[in-house]
């Protein structure tokens, strides 16, 4: 009889108005490791439904409307202006709450840790840590690590703006998948950053 590999579900969420890097470089990390046998499967959740338009015009059909979702080990927060509205959404909220609950990680990129920070969200009662590498980018009022591309605490993990998610997933990758599985999936999608003016901030 052969023997069973756990496979773990990671779901990012996706809302309209969120940058598209947001999502699409914690997918691509995610998807690349898969291809190279890490035992996961990927889907996307949209609120309320499967439509979404980002923040800069694309356009995308989740796997799932939000009511549909199936179970997730990891739960992905991205961010954008879209975040900002729905952390005032009740309704909201509560459904979230609900999902992250039976989370094992809870992750988001930048401002979508603000959706982290709703009452009874995390396991233990501790704030959300969103993570920027500019102040002008703190716009809630939560805890700011500043100069840092991702940061994790227990079962947060939360990191920068935009590009800083691939670093968190390649991070994720490497803790739940072991290191070889993370050096093989960055070697796979050729990241190693190099950008033509260093550290422009």
């Amino acid at each position: 009889m052969p023997n069973f590999i756990y496979r773990t579900s990671i779901a990012i969420l996706i809302v309209s108005g969120i940058e598209e890097l947001n999502f699409i470089g914690p997918w691509e990390m995610f998807t690349t490791a898969r291809l190279l046998s890490a035992p996961l499967d990927m889907f996307s959740i949209g609120w309320r439904d499967a439509a979404v338009t980002y923040a800069n015009g694309l356009k995308v059909t989740t796997d799932y409307a939000f009511a549909d979702k199936p179970h997730a080990d990891v739960v992905l927060i991205p961010s954008g202006q879209g975040i900002h509205v729905l952390a005032q959404d009740d309704e909201f909220n509560a459904e979230l709450r609900l999902y992250l609950s039976d989370a094992i990680w809870e992750t988001s990129v930048c401002i979508g840790a603000a959706l982290l920070g709703a009452p009874s969200s995390l396991k233990t009662a501790r704030p959300p840590l969103i993570v920027v590498l500019s102040i002008s980018c703190a716009s809630t009022p939560h805890t700011y690590i500043l100069n840092q591309r991702y940061v994790y605490d227990r079962n947060l993990v939360t990191s920068a703006g935009v590009s800083a998610g691939i670093d968190m997933s390649l991070w994720l990758v490497g803790h739940l998948f072991g290191d070889d599985t993370a050096r093989s999936t960055q070697t796979h999608m050729e990241y190693f950053p190099e950008p033509p003016y260093g550290n422009a901030a």
